[in-house]
């Protein structure tokens, strides 16, 4: 056999026999890694341990390469243009898993914590942006590339940039006020100015996705939002007042329809999931006097926005039943009209 293939034979063998044992260590590392995880209550280390899985795989072959690298009797130059990729390989590599491992544990850590901070697709791409940018400037500080030049260029050219983006910046920057300033979270319950209501989804770095009651979805600039008069459902809290209006005829006793309307929002209480009984139901003969009826308003709490609509409409039927085993009538609209005759009139 000839001297120059058996030559490139050796490096190939222990680069071939470096990477068939690195493989074997990580399968078992991997197994055993596995069966602890199981064991744990934490899901810190089933995020590491699947974030790592991938990238090992080249980590491995990256490894037995630059054994076979260091074997061979390639010239040096050829050396160190072959370990500066496996470099940048090894360097990439690392940059996704730890960009991945970061975003995970950030949504991890503020599930768990349950602090005001969302965990959306604008904070989740900040945090893997800003590492990915780190992981790229290292890659080009090893390929020998100064960033100095670079960043005299992107400062040069960031100014026709942002013109050119004026909008999508705009929007971006708005997304970030939006989830420091904290007035709108993922998971609240919004009303736009605009008449649109439902809940906040996402908040990305152009928009606000909101999926209303009919499971539609409303997607709105975040710059068009920031400017929007908006409220929302679940600030300070989640529980909030259901006032009822009920009106009845001006010959019912207004003690006696009270004590009826609290009784019913009492019992009703334990019954119809969502209505609280803490704090009490209780009554306000307001708006007063209508002109057909006596008009009352009855109000207790429930535990969220959406829970309003059950507890109307099974407290509506209660009230209807008990009024008519007490006698309490709901009249109908009316009005006297008084007629002038002809002749009358002239007189």
């Amino acid at each position: 056999m000839d001297i120059s293939i058996k030559k490139a034979l050796i490096p190939l063998a222990w680069a071939l026999i470096s990477v068939s044992a690195l493989f074997i260590v990580r399968s078992i590392s991997f197994k055993l890694l596995h069966r602890w995880a199981e064991k744990t209550e934490t899901k810190l280390d089933d995020i590491i341990t699947k974030v790592f899985k991938t990238p090992s795989v080249y980590w491995c072959v990256a490894i037995g390469l630059y054994i076979g690298i260091a074997t061979s009797d390639i010239s040096e130059k050829y050396v160190l243009y072959l370990t500066k990729i496996i470099h940048v390989i090894v360097i990439f590599s690392i940059t996704i898993a730890s960009a991945n491992l970061a975003g995970k544990l950030f949504r991890n850590y503020i599930q768990k914590s349950s602090l005001p901070i969302p965990t959306t697709g604008l904070a989740y791409g900040i945090l893997k942006g800003t590492i990915l940018i780190i992981g790229f400037l290292i890659i080009l500080s090893v390929l020998g590339i100064s960033i100095t030049p670079l960043i005299t260029a992107l400062g040069v050219g960031g100014l026709a940039v942002a013109l050119a983006l004026k909008d999508t910046l705009a929007n971006l920057f708005a997304g970030i006020h939006i989830l420091v300033e904290k007035a709108i979270r993922v998971g609240d319950f919004i009303k736009l100015e605009t008449g649109q209501e439902g809940y906040v989804e996402d908040i990305t770095w152009r928009t606000t996705r909101i999926r209303m009651l009919p499971n539609n979805m409303v997607i709105i600039p975040n710059s068009k939002l920031s400017q929007s008069i908006v409220t929302n459902y679940y600030l300070p809290e989640k529980r909030m007042s259901l006032l009822i209006p009920i009106g009845v005829s001006y010959s019912s006793d207004p003690e006696k329809v009270e004590r009826i309307l609290v009784e019913e929002a009492q019992k009703a209480a334990g019954e119809i999931p969502g209505l609280l009984g803490e704090p009490e139901p209780f009554v306000r003969f307001i708006p007063g006097f209508g002109e057909s009826s006596l008009d009352f308003t009855l109000i207790c709490q429930v535990r969220e926005f959406v829970d309003q609509y059950l507890a109307q409409h099974e407290l509506r039927k209660r009230i209807f039943k008990r009024f008519k085993e007490e006698g309490v009538e709901i009249p109908f609209p009316h009005r006297t009209v008084y007629l002038r005759e002809e002749k009358d009139w002239r007189q």
